[in-house]
C-alpha cells in the first residue's frame, strides 16, 4: 500500500518509569491538553483488515521468492547496494558481508539511522529477508551479541542461511515464522529490528504486541516502514494486489 505511503524511522524505548509531574503555566496546559487530544486520535487502536490472509501471504511470498531468486530482474521498489545508499546504509557495515544478502534488501529504511547496535546485545530482525539486517546486526554486537532474523518466504530464509555461512557469522540464526508470531521467549531481546514489513500485515496491533513481548524492560524497538499520508478506502486494504504493490 506504498502508493498512499510516506517512509517513516522510529526507535521506541519500552521503559517501565512513573510519569514525571512538573508545574504548567495556563498557555502550557492549554497546549498540552490540544497535542495529548491530537495524539489520542491519530493513535487510536487500529483494528484488523478484513482480508483473506493466507492469500495475501502467499502473494508476498511470490513476490520476495523472485526478490531471492532474481535480485537482479527490476522491480517497481529498489532494491540491493543502489537502495542501500538511498536508504543512508554505510559501506562499512558490509564489511565481511556475502553480497547475496545485499543484493536481494528491499527494505524501506535503515534501522542502524536510529542507532548502532551495542557490543553483546540480543537482536531479534522481524522479516530478516535475504539476511541484510541481520548480518549486519550480528557484526555490530559481537560474538558475545545474538540475532535471531524471521522470515516467512522459504527462499528468502535460505538466502539468509547461506550468506551468514558465507560472511562467518556464528552468532545469527534465521527461523521461519510469521510476524505475528514471533518465536522468541518473553523479554529475551534487548532490541527489536524490522525494515518494511510491518505494512505488510492486516493485523499491526498484534505484531506490535509480540515485538513488546520478546523485549526485556527497557529494551526498544528500531523500525523502519511505510506510514500511510491519508486514510487508506475499506475496499482498497482489501485488493491483494496493494498490499504487494
Amino acid at each position: 500500500m506504498g502508493v498512499l505511503g510516506l517512509f517513516v524511522w522510529a526507535v521506541i524505548e519500552i521503559e517501565e518509569k512513573p510519569p514525571v509531574c512538573l508545574p504548567l503555566s495556563l498557555q502550557e496546559a492549554d497546549s498540552f491538553s490540544k497535542r495529548e487530544s491530537a495524539m489520542a486520535t491519530a493513535t487510536q487502536v487500529p483494528r484488523p483488515v478484513d482480508v483473506d490472509t493466507g492469500i495475501l501471504r502467499k502473494a508476498i511470498q511470490d513476490e520476495y521468492r523472485e526478490v531471492a531468486e532474481n535480485p537482479g530482474k527490476g522491480f517497481h521498489f529498489h532494491t540491493g547496494r543502489t537502495l542501500t545508499r538511498i536508504v543512508g546504509y554505510k559501506d562499512e557495515w558490509f564489511e565481511g558481508v556475502a553480497e547475496t544478502a545485499i543484493e536481494s534488501f528491499a527494505g524501506t529504511g535503515n534501522p542502524f539511522a536510529m542507532g548502532i547496535l551495542a557490543s553483546g546485545e540480543k537482536v531479534v530482525d522481524v522479516g530478516s529477508g535475504g539476511g541484510i539486517d541481520s548480518l549486519v546486526a550480528a557484526r555490530m554486537v559481537g560474538a558475545g551479541g545474538i540475532v535471531i532474523g524471521i522470515d516467512m518466504t522459504p527462499a528468502m530464509l535460505k538466502k539468509a542461511r547461506a550468506a551468514a555461512v558465507e560472511s562467518g557469522l556464528a552468532n545469527v540464526e534465521f527461523r521461519h515464522a510469521y510476524m505475528e508470531e514471533i518465536p522468541v521467549s518473553d523479554g529475551w531481546a534487548d532490541v527489536v529490528i524490522s525494515n518494511g514489513v510491518l505494512n505488510l500485515t492486516p493485523d499491526k496491533q498484534t505484531v506490535l504486541g509480540e515485538m513488546y513481548r520478546v523485549l526485556r524492560p527497557g529494551g526498544r524497538l528500531q523500525i523502519a516502514d511505510i506510514l500511510v499520508a491519508r486514510e487508506v478506502p475499506e475496499e482498497a486494504k482489501k485488493k491483494i494486489d496493494l498490499w504487494t504493490g
